[in-house]
């Protein structure tokens, strides 16, 4: 993995202290990419999304944080100008979009030959349809439509090896499989005693997905036997039946091996990593964002040993998982932001760039 500092060197070091820093200030041109390039929002950004196009594949969408009921989801491509050669980012379409986002993603289709959706969460699972003529919204999937109320939806997933499948988390601890095709419901389960914070499907296949939620547990289901979940990890407090849970926030497949997974704690600087086939056993904890709270990980796309957290420490972080069993201590790579970072991605079709949003702004970085 190539650095993201200037100093390449930095890249095999295994020590905090020689963690590297991106330097914002590197140098572009000649039609060649630079190694960050930053686009400013009018308002906060939580919800963030890359494109999985390779057509587009530096094209990202972005969900404002507003406590409202009006906000808005912006698309935002690197364009390069013929004049200059030089690359930048441009707005290239927004829409409105009730409540803040929770989770955006784009419609999987690397060989652009299906419709260019991109879908959101908040109040509803919605989904939208992208075109030269503008954005518009395709269908708002709605499990109860008895009354006006709703639960609100934490985050989804939409997978890869059949795109007709989405999966929602919710506060009511429900999980929801959707099916694109027939705009309707194919599984609901209780996936957790409280409220379900995060959900993901298992990399490489459509049948198993995995939630974590407020009652301290990380689940796995398979739509295939629904009538039992598997629990790979507990928080102690939960295992124990403590008063407070230590809710697990936020989870993540390791895209190249599905054997391993991990999870962030709320309220806690850490990030564990998982072994499905030893439950509750921790194969890491990564603490790199001591003193502070980890807000998001993200694993490499080409690697299955490299993971990459962010937290309110303003840092973003890229640990190698390479030498474990043994314990890892250190982070190789580091970059400092200019505030605190609520959100992180890595691209799929750019793996040498990962997203970051720090308040109004949004930065890609080459790692």
């Amino acid at each position: 993995m190539a650095s993201i500092a200037k100093d390449a060197s930095a890249a095999g070091s295994a020590s905090a202290s020689s963690a590297s820093a991106l330097d914002a200030d590197a140098r572009g041109g000649t039609g060649k990419k630079k190694e960050i390039y930053n686009y400013y929002s009018k308002h906060l950004v939580y919800g963030m999304g890359w494109s999985s196009r390779k057509d587009h594949s530096f094209r990202l969408a972005l969900g404002s944080f507003i406590e409202d009921y009006a906000n808005q989801v912006e698309i935002i491509e690197l364009v390069e100008d013929p004049a200059t050669e030089d690359w930048k980012f441009q707005k290239v379409g927004a829409f409105d979009h009730p409540y803040p986002t929770t989770k955006i993603m784009w419609r999987p289709d690397p060989q652009g030959v299906a419709k260019d959706q991109v879908a959101t969460t908040g109040d509803y699972l919605r989904l939208w349809d992208v075109g030269e003529n503008g954005i518009t919204e395709a269908h708002v999937f709605n499990n109860n439509k008895d009354t006006e109320y709703c639960a609100p939806l934490t985050s989804f997933d939409w997978c890869d090896t059949d795109p007709s499948l989405v999966v929602t988390s919710s506060i009511d601890t429900t999980a929801t499989v959707w099916d694109l095709e027939t705009m309707r419901t194919k599984t609901q389960l209780i996936a957790h005693d409280k409220e379900a914070f995060d959900v993901a499907f298992r990399p490489q296949g459509p049948h198993i997905f995995a939630t974590c939620g407020n009652d301290g547990s990380l689940r796995i289901f398979d739509r295939r036997d629904m009538e039992h979940s598997h629990i790979v990890y507990e928080t102690e407090a939960a295992a124990q039946g403590g008063g407070d849970l230590g809710p697990l926030l936020r989870l993540g497949w390791n895209k190249q091996d599905p054997n391993y997974i991990a999870t962030i704690r709320l309220r806690d600087s850490s990030t564990v990593g998982l072994d499905c086939r030893a439950p509750n056993v921790p194969v890491a904890v990564l603490d790199g964002h001591k003193g502070s709270v980890a807000n998001a990980l993200a694993w490499a796309p080409h690697s299955s040993c490299h993971i990459c957290t962010a937290g309110d420490d303003s840092r973003a972080i890229i640990w190698d998982l390479s030498p474990l069993p043994k314990k890892i201590e250190d982070p190789i790579l580091a970059y400092n932001a200019s505030s605190e970072i609520n959100q992180l991605m890595w691209s799929g079709t750019e793996p040498d760039w990962v997203s970051i949003a720090c308040g109004k702004k949004v930065q890609i970085l080459r790692v």
